[in-house]
């Protein structure tokens, strides 16, 4: 079932993205070699609380940090840990925030130190598809113009779109109708409607998209050990356009 949002319900999403945004922002300033994932989750679930929100991953089906951390070849849902980051590393940090009972869902990759070229270029290319996508977020549109838009820049580049992970419509709760696949020909699946609020988080691999997942169940990575990155706004489908609602 698709939930429709009034404007109201919206700029509550809003206010749960400006946090979000901010804690994002405030992260970017933490990352460098030496810092480890777990000192950033602590320091996230400690500004979103601070704000009066919650970092509604924490306790998600046993998810137990506030954060997701994934480092080099882990593709999504990595646990943050104790290890440092190294200079050339590349790390997505995700995190969903619920100020309340409304939720915005946001993941930036970011480089530790000075990066490889490959990566800065991977980088690059998955914020870029990200807003490919955007773009494709217009009423009348079908979901799978998102999808289409996000591979077909994203393999123009030379990089693999990961499959198994899509975004999806968010409100009060995390994981709603429709889902979004970054790949896929346009002019299929649900049109896209006034509002409507959903992720688009589009994972690429400098190899191939396949993934696995570790012993622990959660963390997933690339099969070849590829370094893979990951962008993801939430946004509202509004007459006038996309919303970003997680804009940094």
């Amino acid at each position: 079932m698709i939930h429709i949002k009034t404007k109201e319900q919206i700029e509550k999403m809003k206010k749960a993205g400006e946090i979000l945004a901010d804690c994002h922002k405030e992260i970017r300033k933490l990352i460098k070699p030496g810092v480890t994932t777990l000192e950033i989750d602590r320091f996230a679930e400690e500004y979103i609380t601070k704000r009066g929100a919650t970092p509604e991953q924490k306790g998600y089906h046993g998810y137990p940090f506030a954060t997701c951390a994934s480092v080099n070849d882990v593709i999504c849902h990595g646990f943050p840990n104790k290890t440092s980051l190294k200079n050339g590393d590349i790390v997505t940090i995700d995190m969903v925030v619920n100020l309340d009972g409304w939720l915005a869902d946001s993941a930036w990759s970011y480089a530790v130190g000075t990066i490889s070229d490959e990566a800065q270029n991977l980088l690059k290319t998955t914020e870029e598809a990200l807003y490919k996508g955007i773009e494709q977020a217009v009423v009348g549109n079908r979901v799978g113009d998102i999808s289409h838009a996000v591979q077909s820049y994203a393999e123009s580049k030379g990089y693999s779109v990961v499959r198994d992970f899509v975004g999806h419509a968010i409100g009060r709760n995390m994981h709603e109708e429709p889902q979004i696949p970054h790949y896929g020909p346009p002019n299929l699946g649900r049109r896209l409607k006034e509002g409507m609020v959903i992720t688009i988080e589009p994972m690429l691999n400098t190899g191939m998209y396949h993934a696995k997942v570790d012993l622990d169940g959660w963390t997933a990575r690339t099969v070849d050990g590829s370094l893979s990155a990951q962008y993801e706004h939430t946004l509202a489908i509004t007459a006038n356009g996309p919303v970003i609602l997680t804009e940094q």
